[in-house]
């Protein structure tokens, strides 16, 4: 007769659980293993991010020891002028307001949209239609920054300046339609999801008390899934505000300051992008433009905690 062995004190939580009988112990021990395997990939994410920053403002370090260098006109001046040979100047105020503005103008478009998208193919569209449109968003997702680059510079250029009457056609509504389409595809698939995971029984209990189809979406569905839904957001952000190749092409490429959406403005990553193969390696030139990748890093860490401070706060309600 097998001994049954005792239960551990009621106070003992860290009691190790027994053996099974009979269990091999390769098996402990593999899953042991397998245990620690996946706590080592979980912290490993933490530690490539960590180290990508090192990498980079170990780079860019050195030039904020330099004398000649002001980090206050680095962040609020607007005269970049890195190859000057009388006055070198390296502002980023106008690269900075220039990202901001055509990641803006793409969320303003690409939110609407790509919640309308999630919410039709996830309530209202049927069976066939859905998968048909779930292909087609995929085939948007897989179509590779330069090319949407070349779709702004030859056929929206060409639009907007025939239907605004803008002198330039790449400029921040350029670009800002074009990070919006870019940004869609990801926008739909979260939010998909997001709607998918709410629980069957809160459409269940919306259909019994009466509720239309969009009463069930705006005051059950949006309300039970708007974590996923911010991720969704915040994860569309991150591609406009991080794409290099079809801003290069859609925006201009001018250091400017925007009053209005048919201004061209250049970003930090298309600086970054059309610079650095040009500056000389340890240069100052070569040193500010991963200064800047640190300023890109930082403005994408307040993002996400800002993201992460109200996702808790709608978590606590």
């Amino acid at each position: 007769m097998t001994e049954i062995p005792p239960m551990p004190a009621a106070g003992n939580v860290a009691a190790p659980v027994p053996r099974a009988p009979g269990r091999p112990r390769w098996a402990v021990v593999g899953e042991r293993l397998l245990e620690w395997i996946i706590r080592l990939c979980g912290i490993s994410a933490i530690l490539f991010v960590l180290g990508i920053f090192y990498f980079v403002f170990a780079k860019a370090a050195p030039i904020l020891l330099d004398k000649e260098f002001s980090l206050t006109e680095f962040l609020f001046s607007t005269k970049w002028y890195p190859t000057s040979e009388i006055n070198v100047r390296y502002g980023t105020l106008a690269l900075t307001v220039g990202t901001l503005a055509v990641t803006l103008l793409a969320m303003l478009i690409a939110v609407p949209f790509g919640l309308g998208a999630a919410i039709f193919v996830s309530e209202f569209c049927g069976p066939r239609l859905k998968e048909t449109l779930k292909i087609v968003i995929e085939l948007l997702a897989a179509i590779p920054s330069v090319v949407w680059g070349f779709i702004g510079l030859s056929v929206m250029k060409t639009v907007i300046e025939k239907t605004t009457g803008a002198p330039v056609g790449v400029n921040v509504l350029n670009g800002g339609i074009i990070l919006a389409l870019m940004s869609v595809p990801i926008i739909v698939s979260i939010s998909e999801d997001a709607l998918k995971a709410v629980p069957d029984s809160y459409r269940e209990a919306g259909i019994a008390l009466g509720a239309t189809r969009w009463q069930l979406v705006y005051k059950v569905l949006l309300p039970a899934a708007k974590t996923g839904l911010l991720a969704a957001v915040l994860l569309g952000v991150g591609r406009a505000i991080g794409e290099t190749m079809a801003v290069l092409m859609a925006t201009g490429h001018a250091v400017n300051v925007p009053t209005s959406v048919l201004d061209p403005v250049r970003t930090l990553t298309a600086t970054i992008a059309a610079e650095l193969g040009e500056a000389p390696e340890g240069s100052n030139h070569y040193r500010v433009l991963f200064l800047i990748g640190v300023l890109l890093f930082t403005i994408t860490f307040v993002i996400n905690l800002a993201a992460d401070l109200v996702i808790r706060g709608i978590r606590r309600k």
